[in-house]
């Protein structure tokens, strides 16, 4: 017998099905919290290939965690991109996630939070480098279609270095590789970043120079927007392709570099095309080359053909001059 059993009817819990009860508890939500904003820090942040963002805002001392969803139409309409680290305002209403059971929360609106923010900062110096004109589409420069040797910047501890060489190993085994270590987070890291960068310059060795570092918070891709770092990259005499964070992370390097890759396995592809590929462009060459060739050779064929066919026959040749001179 169940411990209920025995208890008079009004007095037993109500039994409720799953679907009802998660109706009820979305509804309570609704009515006792309503439209709410939220302020915290920007976790796990995706974008789906639907548009869509998914991601957890978390309470600044990492105590607390609340599930968001950004759909697309929202999502496009932002002035800015949110990034992992970012601490934002966010301004929405608390549901429940049927199908998993999960509380979340879903974004209508969003915005940096405080006017001391990191983002605040980045917002200024964006807009005073742009002013300058270190962004502009006219000075970037091509990159080598078949670069002798790829400059690396990042640090000699770094997974995304370990990504590149790797990569650059399998796709461009006959280039080159130089890499030119430094801190990549840090208080010491962007005066190390500069100093990597005129090294490359006066060394002279890469025709391509690769910025990388993997992913993290605002805070830990920092340094890639300092202006000091900003500025070296822009005036780099070697062509820079910018490989830092994650597709959802921007830098104010990457708006400097010459390229953007959205990951630094994305940047070494993009420094090196594929051997296999080229020499099958070779290969296709060389197959129209012998067929022009074999096309010349067989023109000049058929006009000495029609050349021998003449000799042979000098006397109607000396026929026909002497009707010309009569």
């Amino acid at each position: 017998m169940r411990p209920t059993d025995d208890l008079p009817s009004p007095l037993r819990p109500r039994v409720w099905g799953v679907s009802a009860l998660l109706h009820a508890i979305g509804d309570s939500l609704a009515v006792r919290f309503g439209t709410c904003a939220v302020r915290g820090e920007i976790g796990g942040f995706t974008r789906a290939a639907s548009g869509h963002c998914y991601f957890q805002l978390k309470d600044p001392r990492g105590q607390a965690g609340l599930r968001c969803v950004m759909f697309r139409r929202v999502a496009d309409g932002l002035q800015f991109r949110p990034a992992e680290g970012w601490d934002v305002e966010v301004q929405g209403q608390l549901s429940l996630y049927e199908p998993r059971g999960e509380l979340q929360f879903v974004v209508e609106a969003m915005r940096p939070a405080g006017s001391g923010s990191l983002y605040e900062q980045f917002l200024r110096l964006k807009a005073k480098l742009e002013a300058e004109g270190l962004f502009d589409p006219e000075r970037k420069r091509p990159i080598t279609a078949h670069p002798r040797c790829i400059g690396i910047v990042s640090s000699t501890a770094a997974a995304a270095l370990r990504d590149v060489l790797v990569t650059l190993a399998r796709r461009a085994p006959h280039v080159r590789v130089v890499v030119y270590p430094c801190m990549v987070q840090g208080a010491e890291a962007p005066a190390q970043i500069v100093q990597a960068l005129a090294d490359a310059a006066r060394r002279g060795e890469a025709d391509t120079l690769l910025v990388c570092r993997g992913g993290g918070s605002l805070e830990d891709l920092w340094a890639f927007n300092d202006e000091q770092v900003v500025r070296a990259i822009a005036a780099s005499p070697i062509p820079v392709i910018c490989g830092v964070g994650h597709e959802t992370d921007t830098t104010l390097a990457d708006f400097a570099a010459d390229h953007r890759a959205p990951t630094p396995t994305a940047a070494a592809e993009m420094a090196a095309r594929a051997r296999d590929q080229l020499e099958a462009e070779l290969d296709a060459i060389e197959r129209a080359l012998l067929a022009r060739l074999v096309r010349t050779l067989d023109g000049a064929s058929q006009r000495l053909d029609r050349a021998a066919l003449r000799l042979l026959r000098p006397a109607q040749v000396l026929a026909s001059h002497g009707q010309h001179l009569r």
